[in-house]
């Protein structure tokens, strides 16, 4: 195979998620980096993978990025693992990346499973625009510092979170976003005790809390992005809706001036039966 640094998307539960090519790849490569080299263990294991393999992570010295720089300067070819999922994603490796293309040297991507892309996919928030956090920080303060900073981003927000910690994030987010804010618990995923809950911050805090098997496992917390306050309807708008609901149908009124203003249609129709019922 062509010489390079191969990051390997791998399962995060469900090892029927392996692509063919990643498993192809895990099997020819020269070395696999794999963040800890025992959790990778099973998954090679199971795919009867038997080559050599080292650790590579965060704490990782330079000798590690060393000896990576070198298995690709003698022609061979090396694969980057996390302990799940895609590598990089709030997991160690950029600096891997980046000395290997400054030393030259190819880097491929095999895409496949994110735990915060699934999450998101089976989330019912809106997908179109997304903050991924990735962990909050472990203290109090700096946490609710961080929630306050984000608390009037209108993008749906994506957070990973340690067991131990889930329920002190979602008090600090009922605390700086509102205790009413949508969010969403993902735990487990393509796991066999996979749990997928969406309800008010309140609601998935009580359930969190009642429940002790909810706070076990890989959890990804998603929050509704703030509401956007709608623009006022001012007076040229109210005037023009009024005169146009005299010769067409409300709703039809309201979608032709929503086309012209931008205003939302369902705002204009509202508008308009108000001024229908006021004296």
């Amino acid at each position: 195979m062509d010489s390079g640094l191969y990051v390997v998307a791998t399962a995060i539960g469900n090892f029927g998620d392996m692509s063919q090519r990643a498993i192809e790849v895990l099997h020819n490569v020269s070395l696999i980096a794999a963040e800890d080299t025992r959790h990778s263990q099973r998954l090679l294991q199971f795919f009867a993978i038997d080559t050599p393999t080292m650790a590579y992570h965060d704490h990782s010295d330079d000798r590690a990025l060393q000896r990576i720089v070198k298995c690709l300067a003698d022609g061979g070819s090396v694969a980057l693992v996390s302990d799940a999922g895609t590598p990089l994603i709030s997991d160690p490796g950029y600096r891997l990346v980046r000395q290997v293309q400054d030393s030259g040297f190819a880097v491929y991507p095999l895409p496949g499973p994110c735990a915060a892309i699934a999450a998101l996919s089976v989330s019912g928030l809106p997908t179109d625009r997304f903050l991924f956090e990735g962990f909050l920080p472990a203290r109090d303060i700096a946490r609710k510092n961080r929630l306050a900073a984000l608390a009037a981003e209108s993008m749906t927000l994506i957070f990973y979170e340690a067991p131990h910690r889930v329920e002190a994030s979602l008090q600090s987010m009922i605390e700086e976003f509102g205790a009413d804010r949508e969010a969403v618990l993902a735990r487990e995923i393509t796991k066999t005790y996979e749990t997928i809950r969406r309800g008010p911050l309140s609601v998935l805090a009580r359930f969190v809390s009642e429940d002790e098997n909810q706070r076990k496992g890989e959890i990804v917390l998603l929050v509704a992005g703030k509401p956007k306050a709608e623009e006022a309807i001012d007076a040229d708008v109210s005037k023009l809706l009024s005169r146009l609901a005299r010769e067409l149908p409300a709703k039809t009124a309201a979608a032709v001036v929503a086309d012209c203003t931008g205003l939302r249609k369902k705002q204009l129709y509202d508008h308009l039966l108000a001024l229908k019922q006021a004296p």
